[in-house]
Formats: C-alpha cells, structure tokens, sequence
C-alpha cells in the first residue's frame, strides 16, 4: 500500500495534471517570452491561467496585489517622483510590454521597500484560445531603478530569479480561491535577458492555475 501511495502521489497523479495542462489549445505552439515596443525580447512567461476576468482579478485583489495604474503623463511623473523621494505609490504603473501584439491587458503588483523602486509584479495577456478564458502571465521582481543595458532609457532592472516569482503569483492565486495548481515542464528555457538587459534563470516549469466552477 505505501508503494502504491508513494506511486500515485509523486508519479502518476503529477504526471497526469502535466497531461491534463498541455491539452489545453492556447498551449498549442504557444510562446514563451513577451517582446518590447520596440521589438526586443522582453519578460519571460512563466504562468498560464485558466479563468474568467473576475475571478482571476478577484484573486489577485484578495491576496494583496494592486492594480497597476495606466501609463499617462500624470501617473509617469508620480512614479518618477516617488522612486526619487521613497515615497509610496501602490498602483504604480508597468511599462508595456507585447504578446501577440498587443500590450497587457492586467498588470498587478506587490510593493517591496514602500516605494516603487522595488516591487513584485505580474502582467496578464488574454490568450487567443476557443473555450475558457485564459491568460498568460510575467512575473518577476523589480529590484532596481537605472538605465536600460539595451537602449540606455530609464527602467526598472528585473532580479534574475524569476522562478520565485512565478511561486508567489501562484501561491497567491491559491489563496484567492484557485483549487487547481500545477507546473508544466520544459516549458522555458533556462536562461535569458530582458528588453533592458537584465539576465534571468529559469528551472523551466509553467505555472499553471485553472479556477474550478464548482468551487463557489
């Protein structure tokens, strides 16, 4: 009987959540990292979620995360001063970044320090799949203001651990009423730079998320 257990629990029953996760149409030749305005490679995905807008707002509200405010005139001079001054500004807004061609369509974010500098955030892009609604997702942690290795602008540097992230955004999803988390290997690969230059690492595994109706 323990064998048995420890068959199902570490082998077969992960094995078939993996099988499960990569029926799904959007994981389908599906990309694995964003791109700049520009067309530089930017962020690497690292989540897939399934379900409606409400509920994966609704989640990422309940365990803390802020939505990130639009890029205007008024909320880039607030962030730049802010960042220069320490002072908090929660729903600080994300540069944009594409994914079958079109910016973000959620971006949320976790401040570290109490200002802008240092923040956990995570974009969102609606995927392009029949069926139930999905998004994929970016997380990683801003630990840094500076210049761009790339283009020499102004930008937050990302912290290379970009897994970490990925398990704080799945966590949180968890706690925001998600039942169904799993992880699909070879996904990513191992290493990369951003569209700022920033390297990252990565252990190859997509976080995957999907909100069980029956739940509530």
């Amino acid at each position: 009987m323990l064998v048995t257990w420890a068959a199902l629990a570490y082998f077969a029953i992960p094995e078939t959540l993996l099988r499960r996760s990569r029926q799904h149409p959007a994981l389908e030749h599906a990309p694995t990292v964003t791109v700049t305005p520009a067309g530089i490679p930017g962020d690497p995905l690292n989540l897939f979620v399934v379900a409606p807008e409400e509920k994966l707002v609704s989640a990422m509200l309940k365990s803390g995360w802020y939505p990130a405010d639009p890029v205007t005139l008024k909320s880039s001079l607030r962030i730049a001063l802010d960042t220069v001054i320490r002072r908090p500004y929660d729903e600080a807004p994300v540069s944009a970044l594409l994914l079958f061609g079109r910016i973000q369509d959620l971006a949320f974010e976790k401040p570290e320090g109490g200002n802008p500098r240092e923040r956990h955030h995570v974009r969102f892009w609606k995927a392009p799949a029949d069926g139930d609604t999905a998004w994929w997702g970016a997380a990683t942690f801003d630990r840094s203001v500076g210049l761009s290795h790339t283009t020499g602008q102004i930008t937050h540097h990302i912290a290379s651990n970009v897994d970490k992230e990925r398990e704080l955004v799945l966590e949180s999803l968890k706690t925001g009423g998600f039942q169904s988390i799993s992880r699909n290997k070879g996904f990513q690969k191992s290493a990369g730079k951003n569209g700022g230059g920033d390297p990252w690492q990565s252990d190859g595994l997509l976080g995957i998320a999907e909100w069980n109706p029956d739940s509530q």
